[in-house]
C-alpha cells in the first residue's frame, strides 16, 4: 500500500489508517452502540493483513477501552504498527466527559495510556480538542517535555483553528494536524488545509465516510434502528431535514462510484485523499470485512471527470 510522510516527520504513513473510535464500545456517551472484543481485535488484526501500517485511537474511546483492545491486538507482534493516540479529554467515576490540559493531567494520561498499549514509545501523541482553550500552551508544552524524555516521538493537534496552531507552534513544531474531512463536512479547506502545506505540517483527516453516512449502506429505517447508546442518533447530520439530503446524495454518489466498479466508501475515502495537503485518512472498522472493503481505497487517485461530478453534485444540494 502506499505511504505517505507525514509532515517534518520520518513517519512514513499508509493512505489509509484504521481508526478505533467505534470499538470503544457503547458504554459512554460517544459510543456507538454495543461492540464484539473479539471481532474488534480480528478487524485489527485484517488490516495490519491488508498493509495498513498504523493505527488511530485515543484514551477517551469507550474511556480507555479502545486502547485496551488495541493494546492486546498489537501484543507480540514483531512488526509492531505505528500508533497514535491523544489526550485531554478526560472523565469522571460517573463517565462525565470534561477537557483537561494541565500539567499533571497530560503526564498522568501519557502513563495510562502507554500501559494500556502495552507499548514504551507512542509515536505519535496529540491534543484531542483544544479545550480548555486558554490551556493548550500549557498541554503543549507538556508534551514538548514528554517527547524530550523519549515517552513520545512526535505530536500533533486535532481540531484545531489555524489561530490555536500559531499559537503553539512556538513552542515546540507540530507534527501533524487532524481534523474532520467529508464530502458533507469541508471546512477544512477553506484555510486549515492551505496552512498545513506551508508550514509542513502533516493531515491525517477523520470521518471520510461520515460515521457511516458516506458508505451507501444507511437507509431511514437503519437510523431509526440505531441503538439507543448509538451516538448517532443525536448527530444532526442523522436527523431531518439534512437526513433526507444526505440520502438523496449518496444514491447519486452510487452512480458516480459503480460506474468505476467501486462502492460509495470507497469513492468517499478517495475523495478526501485527492488533496495533495491530505497526508492520510483515518478509516474506522468494526468488523474485518469492513476494513477489506476501504482499505483499497488509498490506493486508488480518483478520476478528474469524478472530481467533478461530485462537485457539481454539492453545488446542486448546497451542501
Amino acid at each position: 500500500m502506499e505511504t505517505k510522510k507525514l509532515g517534518y516527520t520520518d513517519l512514513n504513513l499508509t493512505r489509509i489508517g484504521l481508526g478505533t473510535w467505534a470499538i470503544g464500545g457503547g458504554n459512554w456517551k460517544y459510543g456507538w452502540g454495543p461492540q464484539d472484543d473479539k471481532e474488534s481485535i480480528a478487524a485489527i488484526h485484517r488490516a495490519l493483513e491488508l498493509g495498513i501500517n498504523w493505527i488511530d485511537t485515543a484514551a477517551i474511546y469507550g474511556l480507555g477501552h479502545s486502547e485496551e483492545i488495541v493494546g492486546e491486538a498489537i501484543k507480540g507482534l514483531t512488526h509492531k504498527p505505528i500508533i497514535a493516540t491523544k489526550c485531554g479529554r478526560v472523565w469522571d467515576k460517573d463517565g462525565n466527559i470534561y477537557g483537561y490540559l494541565k500539567k499533571d493531567g497530560i503526564r498522568s494520561e501519557v502513563e495510562a495510556s502507554l500501559k494500556r498499549l502495552k507499548i514504551d514509545v507512542i509515536d505519535l501523541y496529540q491534543i484531542h480538542w483544544p479545550d480548555p482553550d486558554e490551556d493548550i500552551e500549557e498541554g503543549w508544552g507538556t508534551i514538548a517535555d514528554l517527547i524530550r524524555e523519549g515517552k513520545i516521538r512526535y505530536a500533533g493537534v486535532c481540531n484545531f483553528s489555524v489561530e490555536q496552531l500559531k499559537r503553539i507552534q512556538p513552542i515546540h513544531p507540530v507534527a501533524s494536524l487532524q481534523p474532520p474531512y467529508s464530502i458533507l463536512v469541508r471546512d477544512v479547506e477553506n484555510e486549515l488545509l492551505e496552512y498545513c502545506s506551508k508550514n509542513n505540517i502533516g493531515v491525517i483527516v477523520y470521518s471520510p465516510m461520515q460515521k457511516g453516512l458516506l458508505t451507501g449502506k444507511f437507509t431511514r429505517e437503519r437510523v431509526e434502528n440505531l441503538p439507543l447508546n448509538d451516538h448517532r442518533r443525536n448527530d444532526p447530520l442523522f436527523q431531518e431535514p439534512k437526513l433526507s439530503v444526505n440520502l438523496e446524495l449518496v444514491e447519486k454518489l452510487r452512480s458516480i462510484a459503480q460506474k468505476r466498479g467501486k462502492t460509495v466508501a470507497q469513492l468517499a475515502i478517495a475523495w478526501v485523499l485527492r488533496r495533495p495537503e491530505v497526508t492520510a485518512a483515518i478509516v474506522g472498522a468494526r468488523h474485518p470485512h469492513q476494513i477489506e472493503e476501504t482499505a483499497v481505497a488509498g490506493d486508488w487517485v480518483l478520476p478528474k471527470e469524478d472530481i467533478a461530478a461530485i462537485d457539481k453534485l454539492l453545488k446542486k444540494y448546497r451542501i
